[in-house]
């Protein structure tokens, strides 16, 4: 079982974008959370350099991505919770003995942080791949199949949980199964996953049967 971070396991992104509006606003610039919507889940480059190419901002992009984590990790301290079934849905999966891992396009500083502030800390899996491991970033299955490399399966023996459109992608491209949560996409956005819930508390009972 891969899972993506955000949005599947915690949702994040609210308060990233909350982080890279401050970040635009030290620079001089009002952004909302809308600029930043069309690039969610496909890693923090694209997340911010995508909304300032948008709006024609230079960015340097390292230092002003290394300023967004020094923002983001205080506005996550004590706010960033787990959502509802993310760790009983991962302590099910562990029980059942299958192979777990993490697969999300973000840092590994933000991945890192995420998973220690909703109690899952990396620890809990057998492996964690985040999008410093890969130069092809989600749509490109790259991650999942790194994912699955490390974990010693074949990406048909896997399932993706995922719940942005680029995700879904992905693991399709990768030849796995897909489980995608609308936590952040309506059904007919992320057409072409296996199953549909709404979060982790309500996995359908064929999944974990698959």
């Amino acid at each position: 079982m891969i899972f993506d971070l955000d949005g599947v396991l915690a949702i994040s992104e609210p308060l990233l974008a909350e982080a890279a509006i401050e970040l635009f606003a030290e620079k001089g610039h009002v952004m909302t959370a809308e600029d930043f919507r069309p690039f969610i889940g496909m890693g923090e480059d694209r997340y911010i350099g995508g909304a300032a190419g948008s709006r024609g901002i230079a960015l340097d992009l390292e230092r002003d991505k290394a300023r967004l984590y020094e923002i983001y990790l205080r506005v996550i301290r004590g706010r960033l919770q787990p959502l509802p079934g993310a760790r009983d849905f991962v302590s099910a999966c562990r029980d059942r003995g299958l192979a777990i891992a993490v697969a999300s396009g973000a840092d590994k500083v933000k991945v890192v942080a995420n998973l220690r502030e909703i109690g899952l800390p990396e620890t809990v899996f057998d492996a964690v791949v985040d999008g410093n491991d890969v130069v092809r970033k989600k749509p490109a299955p790259d991650i999942f199949l790194e994912a699955c490399r490390r974990l010693a399966l074949p990406p048909a023996d896997c399932m993706v949980i995922e719940d942005a459109v680029s995700g879904v992608a992905a693991a399709r491209a990768a030849g796995s199964r897909c489980l995608a949560l609308t936590t952040s996409f309506s059904t007919a956005e992320l057409a072409g996953a296996d199953w549909f819930a709404t979060d982790l508390a309500h996995v359908p009972d064929e999944v974990l049967a698959w």
